[in-house]
This record gives structure tokens, sequence and C-alpha cells, in this order.
């Protein structure tokens, strides 16, 4: 009998526990018993977290949101950061040790469910000598290596909804509201879900925008009689020439990308008058139940992992290869950033429909 852990890690995302139901469901097939690491890597140093996986433990779980595993994110697990006398920090690494704890838990592989840092720590467990599969997950579609992770189209669904439902409210009052969506540094919800709502501007990273530019289009609109719009901008949007917004600096290291919507919404009204507001989705994306394609995305992940485990194949990912799963090595799922190609039909379909990109 084979013993396979799983573990979730990084930030939630719609369809981690369809994954972890057909990672238990495939693997009980096939006579192995599958063990849940609970928030992330904590079993390899605690052995008391985790959960024995087995059917009625996942029965009724591929429509949930969220993790039943739990999940931890932002903090490196196999580093231990100590501050000394001084008020210095030595970084502590603990490779060793989690290497250890996957061995005392007796497992004879690891399925490894996250996005590019969850994959990068399973890299650096493949290169330990630690059976692992990876799958990827993250609403923001910047993994490379996948034509899509499961979990974004249920966050562009999400997205679509909220920005369809401030048409409205902005055409009864005359505004301009400014939409802010997640997408860290990659602009794949904006862009998606702008384009399918009919926003009337979108603001993605890859492509630095024009203030100017913006509001010539706004202005331009309201020459038409069109007195309202709406606004998309990825929180990784910037101006040309400028930085990203932040939403906190604590002792001078920036925390997290956050604030242009604001940023956006206040130049908007300096330089044209109009009444402007923000609205920041925010955590709304990542949770509830998962849309059924990301379902579906979901649990063929998780059976194509088993299917590798059995064939021997480690140090890999499972990925979308439309119209099959197919797995790549984890050097290159790590390898860059996904971003939206400038070339992409969707951008060339934005700008075909009168949308203003910024530029």
């Amino acid at each position: 009998m084979k013993r396979i852990g799983i573990s979730t890690g990084g930030g939630d995302a719609p369809g981690l526990n369809a994954v972890i139901r057909a990672v238990t469901l495939a693997s009980i097939r096939r006579g192995w018993e599958v063990v849940g690491l609970l928030r992330g890597y904590g079993a390899f140093f605690d052995p008391s977290q985790i959960r024995i996986l087995d059917r009625p433990a996942v029965r009724g779980t591929t429509h949930l949101g969220g993790t039943i595993l739990g999940t931890r994110s932002g903090a490196n697990p196999f580093e231990r950061r100590v501050e000394q006398d001084d008020g210095s920090v030595v970084v502590e690494d603990l490779t060793e040790e989690a290497i250890a704890g996957f061995h005392r838990l007796g497992l004879d592989a690891l399925v490894a469910v996250g996005g590019d840092g969850s994959m990068r720590l399973a890299l650096k467990l493949h290169q330990h000598g630690i059976p692992v599969v990876g799958v990827p997950k993250t609403i923001d579609n910047d993994l490379a290596g996948t034509n899509v992770t499961f979990g974004f189209h249920t966050a562009v669904d999400v997205a679509t909804a909220a920005i369809e439902r401030l048409h409205s409210t902005a055409d009864a009052h005359d505004r301009i509201f400014v939409v802010e969506l997640m997408g860290r540094y990659a602009g794949w919800i904006a862009l998606f879900a702008g384009v399918a709502a009919t926003a009337q501007v979108i603001l993605i990273p890859e492509i630095p925008y024009d203030m100017d530019e913006v509001c010539d289009h706004l202005m331009a609109r309201e020459r038409r009689g069109r007195r309202w719009a709406v606004v998309v901008a990825a929180e990784g949007a910037r101006p040309v020439g400028g930085d990203f917004t932040w939403s906190k600096r604590i002792g001078g290291q920036t925390e997290a990308l956050g604030g242009v919507a604001e940023r956006v919404a206040t130049e908007i009204h300096e330089r044209t008058g109009k009444e402007t507001r923000t609205v920041t989705l925010g955590h709304l994306q990542r949770g509830g139940q998962p849309i059924p394609y990301d379902r579906l995305i979901a649990l063929r992940f998780g059976a194509a992992a088993v299917r590798q485990i059995e064939e021997g194949e480690f140090g890999v990912m499972v990925s979308l290869d439309p119209p099959t799963v197919r797995a790549v090595p984890l050097e290159l799922a790590v390898s860059r950033m996904k971003s939206v190609p400038l070339e992409a039909d969707v951008v060339a379909t934005a700008r075909d429909l009168g949308i203003c990109l910024g530029e």
C-alpha cells in the first residue's frame, strides 16, 4: 500500500476541495491511503496536524469553497526567522527537518496544491529527494506551464457579476465607478471580467496606463451622451513611468498591492470634475462555490496527479494543455510569471470593442 500526502498552500481558491476529493478517491481506488496535511506543511513539524482522508471525509465536498485541510500563505514554512539581541534577524533553514517530517509520517509521495510559491516549495522538496507532484491553483492564472489554473474562472465570474451590477447605479447617478480586482502582477482577471462585463476602461499591469488617455476616453464618451462609466483596474496596474500602488508599508517593507482604485478615481475626479466612486472586491473573488468549469478542472487535475504517482513520475506539475491534462517539469512551472501577452486575442478584442486600455 502507498501512503499519499496532500497539502493545500497559499491563498485559497475555488476548487481546492474538488482536488482533494479527486486525489482521495483515485488513491482509494488503487488501494492507497491518503493523509491530508493540515494548514500547509505544518504536519512535517507536528505529526498531529494530519487528517486521514477516506470516502466519508470527502463526501459532498466538490462544490464547497475553501479547503477542508486549511492553508497558510505569505511565509516559507521551511524557514524560521529568529530575532537576535541586537535586533537583526537570522533565517534558519528548516528543510532537513521538513524532509525528516515527511518520512516520519510514512509518506510515499506528496501532492502539493498551490500557486507559484507552493510550486517553488514543491520543487525544493523534489530536489531533496521527496517524490512530489504539483497541482496548479491560483485565481490569478499567472502560473506558467498550464493553460489555466483552477479558481480563475470562478473569480472572473464573481467579478463580472459585480461589474454588471454597477452599470445601473452608475447610469442612475451619472457617476464613474473604479473597480479594483485581484491578480497581483498579472491582468487576467481584470481583462477577462472587464471585457465580459462591458467595462469602458480596463487597466492591467502589462499595459502601463496614461491618465490623459483614460480621461480623454471618458470625456469623449460623455460628449456622446454617456455620462457614466465603469473603470476596471487590476491591483497591479500602474501608470506609465510610475510605481505600483501599495496598501501598506511596514518598516519600509512593502506588504501588499492595493489601493489603485482610489488612486485612479482621485485622478479622474481631479482631471474631469466627474463624481467618482470605488469598489474593491478583494477576497470575494476567492470565496464561495467554484463554478462547474473549475470543479471539473480541479477534479481532472487531482485524478491526473494520482496517475503520475502510479507511473512514478515526480518533480512535475499537472497542467491543462487543451483538450488534455498533461505533466510539465516543476522547473517550467516556476520559471516565469505568466502575464497577459500583449498580442493576446482578448486584448485585441478589447481594442476592437472600443475599450480603453490606458494606451
